[in-house]
């Protein structure tokens, strides 16, 4: 004789679920298209005619580490200097958001491993017109920069000098003087590299050169840079929207659901989500969080942020297991202090902990877990994310691609999918009343519900 299932059944889909379905799906996808949109627009070149009217300074600049405020003067003799070459290879652009015109930092110039400040320089000649004219800044630095035209400070990304606040790089504009046109001036660039920025072979300081452009021009150029900047960020800011929409219909509907711990910690683990991917858009594209903050915020939040989805996981099924949950806080506490310290063993420990603890969640939802096709789909696909180097890298999945010439990282294409996924998972969580999944349940084992 065989045994009954001991799997929950599903209720059938009511009217209110089906609604709720199809409008995620139909926002899902218009939102697709509309980052696909903007993808394509910010990832367009430069307009030709605009830079035939600009100059892009590349080429060989004087360069120096260390720093000396006497430095950024016309008249410092600089000619003991090295000699950097700004050229960019054709077609080359960062490994992040696609920027044009990307060359290797001071690390794949002689200096590997140095952190600090360091000058650029060189000479500059400005055509003689009546036009004002502009000086575009570099649109990637490590960390921030001060640029200064014959020794007088225009402008830059960051705080400088003895407490320096590094903000991420966004396009900027600077406005050469008056009586610039027609002169040869000293152009300089006072970098500095964050002590806590990770080495690369080809990190530190300018990865693309400034342009010269007369103000029609620069004010246009502006507009094409930060068109590309807002692209290569999008998507870290729509899926956190996403994200938090889940948050509302989960919190909408929550007395519907016989799922209401996964509903509360799946919220929380959406929240941390959300501030962690929406992090990189506000970096990139304002000053109100230093890299300092954002460096320290990405090293620890993950900590949280899996320990809460591992929680919600284990309240999928009925009856969650209390093991998981003192694991899921031992791994969480093992993680907090590995990130504090240089050695990224204790950090894996806790990664790959966290990993078995889903594997073994999946194998409970596979064997009695309600809705498991959906729910297996979905916990493997918030698995792909969380863990993308343990789980996909060994199988060359590559961790960036660049449609459109617009960098969208691996994290960002699975979020496509995992967003409508929990929504759909949410929603099959709902029922008529709140005691027909147990209703039904009791009636499939042949008992009366009391």
């Amino acid at each position: 004789m065989t045994s009954p299932s001991t799997s929950e059944p599903v209720p059938p889909v009511d009217a209110t679920q089906r609604k709720l379905i199809a409008g995620i799906a139909l926002v899902a996808l218009l939102t697709l298209v509309l980052v696909i949109f903007d993808l394509a627009m910010g990832g367009r070149p430069d307009p030709p005619s605009l830079r035939a009217s600009a100059t892009l300074l590349d080429g060989p600049w004087r360069f120096h580490t260390g720093d000396d405020p006497r430095w950024a003067a016309p008249g410092m003799d600089d000619g003991g200097w090295e000699t950097v070459d700004l050229t960019a290879p054709p077609g080359s652009h960062d490994g992040d958001v696609g920027l044009p015109d990307y060359v290797g930092g001071w690390m794949a110039h002689g200096h590997p491993g140095y952190h600090g400040y360091a000058w650029y320089r060189r000479a500059v000649t400005v055509p003689a017109t009546h036009a004002s004219w502009d000086i575009l800044g570099p649109t990637l630095v490590e960390d921030g920069y001060e640029l200064y035209w014959n020794g007088q400070l225009l402008g830059g990304s960051g705080r400088l000098g003895p407490d320096p606040r590094l903000v991420g790089t966004r396009p900027l504009r600077f406005a050469l003087p008056a009586d610039a046109a027609g002169t040869r001036g000293v152009l300089a660039v006072r970098t500095y590299m964050l002590p806590i920025s990770g080495v690369s072979p080809d990190g530190g300081g300018m990865h693309t050169a400034p342009i010269l452009a007369p103000q029609p021009t620069a004010e246009a150029l502006h507009r094409v840079q930060w068109q590309r900047t807002i692209a290569g960020y999008i998507a870290d800011a729509v899926e956190p929207a996403g994200m938090l929409a889940l948050i509302g219909l989960a919190l909408g509907y929550r007395h519907r659901s016989n799922r209401k711990g996964f509903l509360a910690f799946a919220c929380t683990a959406l929240a941390l989500t959300a501030a962690r991917r929406l992090n990189n858009a506000i970096v990139a594209w304002t000053d109100l969080q230093s890299l300092a903050t954002y460096v320290w915020l990405a090293s620890v939040m993950w900590v949280p942020t899996m320990a809460a989805w591992v929680l919600a996981w284990n309240r999928w099924c009925q009856r969650p297991w209390q093991s998981i949950d003192v694991l899921a806080v031992v791994l969480a506490v093992v993680g907090i202090i590995g990130s504090q310290l240089p050695s990224a063993s204790w950090t894996s420990a806790s990664r790959l902990g966290f990993i078995a603890l889903l594997v073994v969640i999946a194998a409970r939802v596979a064997r009695d877990g309600p809705a498991r096709i959906l729910a297996l789909v979905t916990l493997a696909t918030v698995m792909a994310t969380l863990f993308g180097g343990e789980l996909l890298d060994p199988f060359g999945v590559p961790g960036i691609w660049f449609p459109f010439g617009i960098g969208v990282a691996r994290t960002q294409y699975l979020y496509v999918a995992v967003i409508p996924l929990l929504g759909f998972l949410i929603v099959r969580s709902l029922s008529a009343r709140c005691q027909s999944w147990k209703t039904v349940s009791a009636s499939s084992r042949g008992d009366a519900p009391m």
